[in-house]
């Protein structure tokens, strides 16, 4: 490819390998993500005074924070409304309460909360706040105040499309089409980045310059190669690795290339699961729980409709009590599976994973027949349905519940593609993965063991066990501010010279070129096999290492996985004309690599014994079983014992190591404590800032 094609003014190098032409493109820093914490980032750097910066996406329109929500998409911040006390101290301690965080960065979130929501308010994102300026709030699970914001079912999508203005108005370059095929290291650091580009189209949609068009040669000008300081990894959340996941499509992840290059990973363990509807893929939390809906199940064919949570909660009034408190307690959470909300997700998970058959919420009619008898109820249920309007006349059945507390949940899904009308149709749902609170370490300017690498965002491994509601959009936030604060203050310096990047970068881009010619070659005499493969290894993880895993099941599960992964490079076929193939083959190693790592951490953690803690039950027959009403005749199978983990572990966090060959070693460590900074002298603080040694 011509270097004055693709962004001319950062594109200094061409690397070829066999009929590889592989452009490199230089910069101090690359941001890889265009979602919520990425948009940050570059925006942040410009703002720091940092704009030699260049911005890589797979898909600029794909990702969780521009295609996932609720039914009231929640932000946490310091509280800025009332008379409620509150500090960043106070703050930190809930966080740092969630067990197995750090608390540097505890403090850290707390003490940026502000500056990250205001910069977003001043990026036009329209947060409520009364006549005399202070912005509302309201409490979320794990949240002792009223710290919680909202603007809507999208409150990430507006945040990702008013930070996408203020970088696209600041001519930050965005190389769309490129998947993350490895990181270059060299010297101990981050040295670059390969990308596959996933079309033979240029991203701005010319052809290449040579004048051939895009399926001339469907092996060549496939690859970039980034030369530059800092890396900011805004991949988000690893949600490949799923088949039963919230997740929108084209959000996978690329936490396998990091740790292939050495990057620990942290709390690996530590999801989070919930209900969630399978078509379209959306939180069923909030509005659509209080609702109070049937939970009925049918065969793989749609057929024998059931109303099956009777069968194990057959008391009216507690059965739909635990169905209203899921709307407040929506994660799966261990702790309340045995007299709470969370005895429906491992009823759920039982009919589906275990039973074979499909789980759907009934809208138009009641649970247990058409009567509805709100006085067996909760007082809380009865309190916030009077409240909200669902008790007056002629809220008689689940949809009208729904439309007199939040119309727009029920418009939600009539205005999909195709749409579903709640008030006709049935909804579809699942125990889904939603979100890893572990991840990438990092230390408490969001820089890993890796030098130079920043992941932020959910890539990053900055929450605990347990996490309020909303705290993760706030950590993406301010995870990006402080690696762009330390890359503008720390990271200036010049990229490694351009021959010891080509030697760094040469057997990577040789590997990754070997790979696409030969799955090509493969696929010319045979069928493409990355869909299949796809399928395949995802369903595994659902079934085997989801919200319920086993020290057999997990055992299985790796097994599948390395023999997958080891067989791969020889094995997978791949249609080169295709750029969906393309990017499925070099997605498919980077989930393959992830759930090795990933399930390597869920082994030694059973290993342990710890018991099951946060989103996860880990069978333990030497447990119990949820409690069941006397009168229940079939208990729950033995999968479903377990044990609750004491708090021995939450004060250890779990690091696992990988060396890209041999089995992951996971090391345990204490969490690093709250900073103590209540003996900070001001002038002393003012000296140190002015001499620019606070970041570091």
């Amino acid at each position: 490819m011509d270097n004055d094609i693709w962004i001319p003014q950062h594109t200094t190098d061409v690397l070829s390998v066999g009929e590889q032409r592989i452009p490199v493109v230089t910069a101090n820093t690359v941001v890889v993500g265009t979602g919520a914490a990425g948009y940050c980032a570059a925006d942040r750097l410009v703002g720091f005074g940092q704009r030699d910066v260049v911005m890589v996406t797979d898909k600029v329109r794909a990702g969780t924070s521009r295609n996932a929500g609720s039914d009231k998409q929640t932000y946490y911040k310091l509280t800025l409304a009332g008379g409620e006390p509150d500090s960043v101290r106070e703050m930190a301690e809930t966080l740092f309460a969630g067990g197995s965080m750090d608390g540097d960065l505890a403090l850290a979130e707390a003490a940026g909360s502000l500056s990250a929501f205001f910069h977003l308010v001043e990026a036009g994102v329209p947060f409520p706040h009364n006549a005399s300026g202070e912005f509302v709030g309201y409490k979320t699970d794990h949240d002792p105040r009223q710290r919680a914001t909202s603007v809507g079912p999208y409150t990430s999508r507006t945040m990702v499309e008013r930070l996408e203005r203020r970088v696209n108005e600041q001519g930050v370059p965005v190389l769309e089409g490129c998947r993350v095929v490895d990181l270059v290291v060299a010297e101990g650091r981050l040295a670059g980045l390969l990308c596959v580009r996933v079309d033979s189209a240029d991203h701005d949609g010319r052809t290449p310059s040579d004048g051939r068009t895009p399926g001339d040669d469907p092996t060549g000008d496939r690859f970039v190669l980034l030369r530059c300081r800092n890396l900011v990894y805004a991949t988000g959340g690893p949600g490949g690795m799923y088949a039963d996941s919230v997740y929108p499509h084209g959000q996978w992840g690329a936490n396998g290339a990091a740790l292939r290059a050495g990057v620990i990973g942290k709390n690996l363990t530590e999801w989070q699961f919930g209900l969630a509807s399978l078509r379209p893929r959306w939180n069923v939390s909030g509005s659509y729980m209080q609702a109070l809906p049937r939970f009925v199940s049918t065969d793989a064919d749609g057929n024998d409709e059931r109303e099956f949570l009777t069968d194990f909660l057959p008391d009216y009034g507690d059965q739909l009590s635990r169905i209203f408190l899921k709307g407040y307690q929506w994660p799966f959470d261990i702790r309340k599976a045995t007299d709470g909300s969370s005895m429906i997700d491992l009823l759920v998970d039982r009919e589906t994973r275990l039973r074979g058959r499909r789980v759907w919420l009934d809208f138009r009619h009641n649970p247990y027949g058409d009567a509805f008898r709100p006085d067996l109820l909760s007082e809380e249920a009865r309190g916030y349905l009077r409240a909200t309007g669902a008790l007056d006349p002629g809220a008689d059945t689940p949809l009208e519940r729904l439309i007199r507390m939040n119309r727009p949940a029920y418009e939600f899904y009539l205005q999909r593609n195709p749409g579903i009308d709640l008030a006709t149709d049935l909804l579809e749902v699942g125990v889904c993965a939603q979100h890893n609170n572990g991840g990438l370490d990092i230390d408490q300017w969001w820089q890993s063991n890796l030098p130079g690498f920043f992941p932020v965002g959910e890539a990053a491994g900055a929450h605990g066990i347990y996490r309020p509601g909303g705290a993760a959009l706030n950590s993406g936030q301010v995870g990006a501010t402080r690696a762009a604060r330390w890359i503008a203050e720390r990271g200036r310096t010049e990229p490694i010279p351009s021959d010891a990047f080509a030697t760094a970068a040469l057997p990577l881009a040789e590997a990754a070129a070997g790979l696409l010619t030969a799955a090509g070659a493969r696929a010319e005499t045979g069928p493409d096999t990355t869909g299949d493969l796809l399928r395949e290894i995802t369903t595994t993880m659902s079934r085997q290492a989801g919200p319920v895993r086993s020290a057999a099941s997990i055992a299985g599960a790796k097994a599948t996985v390395r023999a997958h992964l080891a067989a791969y490079a020889d094995t997978v076929a791949a249609d080169l004309s295709s750029g969906r193939s393309v990017s499925r083959l070099f997605l498919l190693r980077d989930i393959l690599a992830s759930q090795f790592v990933y399930l390597s951490a869920m082994a030694d953690y059973l290993a342990r014994g710890l018991g099951s803690r946060g989103s996860v039950l880990y069978t333990d027959p030497t447990g119990g079983r949820p409690h069941l009403d006397p009168a229940v005749a079939t208990p729950l199978p033995d999968e479903y014992a377990f044990r609750l983990a004491g708090d021995e572990a939450t004060g250890l966090i779990q690091e696992t190591h990988w060396d890209g060959a041999a089995d992951p070693v996971a090391v345990w460590r204490p969490v690093r404590p709250l900073p103590d900074t209540s003996g900070e002298v001001f002038e002393t603080t003012w000296r140190r800032y002015r001499e620019h040694r606070i970041v570091g």
